[in-house]
């Protein structure tokens, strides 16, 4: 067995089971987040023979920042029940892998501890509907560090959880989450998410921040478009690992549509969501992402052995992909195009 493949069942041995349940759980009936490794298995390859594959290089770059690999952390909350350290120890094994980390709203780490560790890092943001929070958590990830703003735009609300018993709202202590919410007697409604965002968002982060703005939470073109219209750097093809509107595509299948509607215009596409396997990230690659994310598999890796299980996650697929590249008669991501993946069967 690989050891990516055991560390959930790793993770759940050590870790509360309505924590387990939280991390691993989709929306409603589970049937985006039941789907999404498969749609990656599903597709085929076309590899080319006869080319020199004895030297390959893995490096890019995500928004100018320098990556050993394409393969980033996303965003995700609840860090610190999966290890005391929670998103420090994240980014410390992200940092040693020479990748960049996404640090969600919801964090229970301060920005500026996680700036201190000299990892490179988005802050995911919700826009809550007292936009006066949402402007003072930016500056404070500017003052950090933060090299581009991630702004989630699939959630206007939570998806539907369907728990029974004990859920991890019951085990959550003071300190765990929102370490970052700006001090004030803030209201359930101050904080709900807001749902009445358009385009023009995206220029006011851009203008608040003078960072680069990446759209998450984009599974079609003609949104991808709209975003890049806007002003958007990237776009993140994500259905946010199956946790808002179940029975959503897969990203597998969204990611094609997306890189054609952007085409060449230098807007960065990422995509998250199943991938678990070197040979997801070489057809994630080739389909048009410029990088991907992984969300769970680093969860598991923070539970399993803390900041070095996480640099081994991100070592232990770049490998695979190395090794794919090979197979595949290519060197390098950048001369991956899509006439090395044939068309998705199921799902």
């Amino acid at each position: 067995m690989r050891w990516i493949d055991g560390l959930e069942g790793a993770a759940a041995e050590k870790l509360p089971e309505a924590v387990h349940r939280y991390f691993r759980q989709g929306s409603a009936a589970g049937v985006s987040v039941g789907e999404a490794v498969a749609a990656w298995s599903a597709y085929r390859f076309r590899p080319r023979v006869l080319n020199d594959v004895s030297s390959v290089d893995l490096k890019t770059t995500v928004l100018g920042v320098p990556v050993d690999a394409p393969i980033l952390v996303a965003p995700s909350t609840m860090q610190r029940m999966a290890d005391p350290d929670g998103e420090v120890a994240m980014a410390r094994g992200v940092s040693a892998a020479n990748s960049v980390l996404g640090v969600s709203s919801n964090a229970g780490t301060k920005f500026a501890e996680l700036g201190a560790t000299g990892v490179p890092w988005w802050l995911q943001i919700y826009v809550v509907r007292n936009r006066d929070i949402t402007r003072r958590m930016l500056d404070a990830a500017v003052e950090a560090g933060a090299r581009a703003i991630v702004l989630t735009v699939d959630t206007p609300v939570v998806g539907r959880k369907e728990d029974e018993g004990a859920t991890v709202w019951d085990l959550v202590q003071p300190g765990q989450l929102l370490a970052n919410l700006p001090a004030g007697d803030w209201t359930d409604d101050d904080l709900a998410k807001a749902d009445d965002l358009n385009p023009d968002v995206i220029g006011w982060l851009a203008e608040r921040t003078g960072l680069p703005i990446v759209v998450k939470g984009v599974l079609r073109g003609d949104d991808a478009k709209r975003c890049a219209d806007a002003g958007a750097r990237g776009i993140i093809v994500s259905n946010h690992g199956g946790r808002q509107l179940d029975g959503s595509i897969s990203t597998a299948r969204a990611l094609p549509e997306v890189a054609e509607a952007l085409g060449s215009n230098g807007v960065e596409v990422y995509v998250d969501g199943g991938i678990r396997r070197g040979e997801h990230i070489l057809t994630a690659l080739a389909l048009g992402a410029r990088a991907v994310c992984v969300g769970r598999p680093a969860l598991w890796a923070l539970t399993v052995d803390s900041a070095p299980g996480v640099t081994r996650l991100l070592t232990d697929l770049a490998e695979e992909l190395a090794h794919t590249l090979r197979l595949s008669g290519h060197t390098s991501p950048s001369s991956l195009t899509a006439d090395l993946i044939t068309t998705i069967t199921t799902p």
